[in-house]
């Protein structure tokens, strides 16, 4: 059994994968702050797009289901931190890539509002 770790790490390559297939490009893998971690930042377009990656077990809506109100919120911080870091005051979107156990990909766009 694979550690939850390395499951985490492979899902973030898959979700890279299928988002620079869309046409986004990778920013920044892993971006780590103060107030928490964003999985990927890619470019759509002029757009910054800050993805967060969720795979459970039990299945998509179980993944999207673990994007909690606290989660969101902390996802908003550490995006204001990177935009605050680079110097931009840039377009940007929340999304999410979620996935069961057998890493089929459901892509939400503008999951935070």
């Amino acid at each position: 059994m694979k550690s939850s770790y390395l499951e985490g790490v492979i899902a973030e390559d898959t979700a890279l994968d299928y988002l620079r297939d869309q046409g986004l490009i990778l920013v920044q893998k892993n971006f780590h702050s103060r107030f928490g971690e964003i999985d990927l930042i890619m470019m759509d377009g002029i757009i910054t797009v800050f993805v967060e990656v969720r795979k459970r077990c039990s299945g998509i809506d179980s993944a999207i289901e673990s994007v909690t109100p606290s989660k969101q919120r902390k996802l908003i911080k550490a995006a204001e931190y990177y935009m605050l870091k680079s110097g931009f005051d840039i377009a940007c979107r929340f999304d999410l890539i979620a996935m069961d156990k057998n890493s089929q990909i459901q892509w939400l766009k503008n999951i935070i509002n």
